[in-house]
């Protein structure tokens, strides 16, 4: 019988006995009205308040999951259902269970992953909270696209259907509110085929405030959004920080620069200095974290990446690291012999700083280069599965 089953319909549920059964009578309505064969799977986390009973009585398929989190519960009703097609979304009756047709349709077509869009399709008065309208939402969904290229601008919508297979593949694990942003840029990492259809928001029916927590659940999504995107966290700002911490770093080692009437010296060559150092590491931050990533398969492996990760292997960083480590320890040398005309007296620090700076910049980075190729090295090596 279970072959028979097309789409599922998930729900997560921890006390919701207020508006459960609202739900998923609106749910079976659905079956009933289009004709698709399907199931209603309540992923019950834990609720205290009959919503168990309501959702069996209701004929209804409860799935006891004892990890805690909207994520955990998620995924305990996604492994158990039965159908081909997953649609999930809350049981606060905010989200219109008698319109799902799009979403059938769109997986039909070979879709994987289909969000649903409240922007496009409507979001009633008192549904969504101002700050997550004007703020929440909007943010994060442009820092998802930005760093994921996905088609989704409306990134943390609950109502969304996929292929239970595909969505399966992934490996989902995050347990939070943070599952939302799991799926949508994994799939697009994994390069599943993804949509979005227009659909309504209502205000929440229940009494009691929600489970969600703006702030704390805010910070989640746009971590888990930078964890997944080393370039963005690290390698960006790195080149950016390489770029300006060099330039200034060598022009002020030849003569101050004055720009709108300001002065910079050996002051802002010092800064230059750090901006340098803390370039190269993020830079070198940005490959062990997408090696790492790779080696645990997280994020998938990127051919073109490999062949970028590959050119630092453990000798070309140890001969890079000796070069600039050779020329940070001559540079020293020479501002003691420059030291050493004056008899080991008082020097100018404007002309002397500019070459010590310089020097033990390069010496930092020698060394750095030199044990990050190391490490990468252990990063790199494979071992049985």
């Amino acid at each position: 019988m279970n072959n028979n089953i097309e789409l599922s319909i998930v729900m997560p549920c921890l006390d919701e006995a207020e508006t459960l059964a609202t739900c998923i009578n609106k749910a079976n309505a659905y079956f009933q009205n289009s004709g698709v064969s399907g199931e209603v799977v309540i992923a019950d986390n834990g609720s205290t308040d009959g919503s168990q009973k309501i959702a069996t009585d209701l004929g209804a398929r409860v799935i006891n999951v004892k990890k805690k989190g909207y994520g955990a519960a998620l995924i305990g009703g996604i492994n158990e259902a039965h159908g081909t097609y997953v649609i999930m979304g809350d049981a606060d009756d905010s989200y219109d269970f008698l319109n799902l047709q799009p979403f059938i349709d769109k997986l039909r077509e070979g879709y994987e992953l289909v969000m649903g869009n409240r922007f496009k399709g409507g979001i009633k008065p008192g549904a969504m909270p101002p700050l997550h309208k004007y703020l929440g939402n909007p943010v994060l969904s442009f820092i998802g696209r930005l760093f994921f290229h996905n088609p989704a601008s409306d990134f943390h919508c609950g109502l969304r259907g996929f292929n239970r297979a595909s969505i399966q593949a992934l490996g989902l694990s995050a347990p939070g509110m943070e599952f939302a942003s799991e799926m949508v840029v994994k799939s697009t990492l994994h390069k599943l085929k993804i949509t979005e259809v227009p659909t309504t928001l209502s205000p929440d029916g229940r009494t009691r405030a929600p489970h969600l927590r703006s702030w704390r659940d805010g910070w989640r999504h746009l971590r888990f959004l930078l964890l997944f995107s080393p370039r963005w966290l690290f390698l960006y700002p790195g080149i950016i920080l390489s770029v300006i911490g060099v330039s200034l770093l060598s022009v002020l080692s030849i003569t101050p620069i004055t720009v709108a009437g300001i002065t910079l010296d050996i002051h802002t060559q010092f800064y230059a200095s750090l901006f340098t150092i803390l370039g190269s590491q993020f830079i070198s931050f940005a490959i062990f974290s997408r090696e790492y990533a790779s080696s645990i398969k997280i994020i998938p492996q990127d051919n073109n990446r490999r062949s970028f990760i590959d050119l630092f292997t453990i000798e070309k960083g140890i001969i890079i690291g000796f070069l600039l480590l050779i020329i940070g320890i001559v540079s020293s040398f020479y501002a003691v012999y420059l030291w050493g005309n004056t008899e080991f007296g008082n020097l100018n620090p404007q002309d002397f700083m500019r070459i010590v700076i310089p020097s033990g910049t390069a010496v930092m980075l020698g060394l750095q280069t030199i044990f990050s190729a190391f490490f990468l090295g252990y990063l790199k090596i494979k071992t049985p599965d």
